[in-house]
């Protein structure tokens, strides 16, 4: 269980291969994989080596991928519009 972060994909999103793909290939602390489903994988191993680069958020539309910084009350980073 992650001490620091929590990533949260929209369960449209995390379905999609592409988007998958994108995030695994953009995470520059390999939080995301490519599941066996083809969909979204979460490594939670890695989830408190993100660095708040917020590459993953580019990835879907805004809202769909958010991190949530557990150590500041649960404060989410996500794109907008």
């Amino acid at each position: 269980m992650a001490l620091f972060i929590a990533c949260e994909v929209d369960p449209a999103l995390a379905r999609d291969n592409a988007a998958a793909r994108k995030l695994e290939e953009v995470c520059p602390v390999d939080i995301y994989a490519v599941g066996a489903d083809g969909g979204v994988e979460i490594v939670e191993k890695n989830l408190d080596e993100c660095t708040l680069c917020e590459l993953c958020l580019a990835v879907g539309a805004p809202g769909q991928v958010k991190v949530r910084k557990l150590y500041d009350n649960g404060a989410v980073l996500e794109r907008h519009a």
